[in-house]
């Protein structure tokens, strides 16, 4: 894994909690998206070198959603970059590591992404990420 990539914080609502973020914290608004696999909207600031990440649940069965109604509001995850997500979950794999997500799927900004049980990484969600290929050379 090559560096901390994002941090993902849970809100009920993004242009409820939007406002905090760039007004208060000064942080700059990068973008917003809808990433209908994973069934949420999301929206990027940048923290330095790190991007905070709000995330909306579209649905109720959104596994955000779900995430809201048992924890409520705060840290969903810490994402890490990595070259080959592939491979890198196969090293994980051949390590006995508990997936959540065996083969990589698709996030926000054209990423792979795949998630590691919070029960090997004390308590924590932990993503996985590849940039899409014009983004590595921008992270690195």
């Amino acid at each position: 894994m090559n560096r901390l990539d994002h941090i993902g914080i849970a809100v009920f609502s993004i242009k409820d909690a939007r406002s905090f973020y760039e007004n208060v914290l000064g942080l700059a608004f990068l973008h917003q998206e809808t990433v209908e696999e994973q069934k949420v909207n999301v929206a990027f600031f940048q923290a330095g070198s790190v991007k905070l990440e709000l995330i909306e649940p579209l649905t109720a069965d959104s596994p955000v959603h779900l995430f809201l109604e048992k924890k409520g509001q705060g840290l969903h995850h810490i994402a890490f970059l990595c070259n080959c997500l592939s491979e890198q979950l196969q090293a994980l794999s051949d390590q006995h590591v508990q997936l959540i997500d065996r083969f990589p799927r698709q996030g926000a900004n054209g990423k792979k992404i795949a998630f590691i049980s919070p029960r090997e990484t004390n308590g924590v969600l932990v993503e996985l990420c590849e940039p899409k290929g014009d983004q590595h050379n921008e992270h690195e």
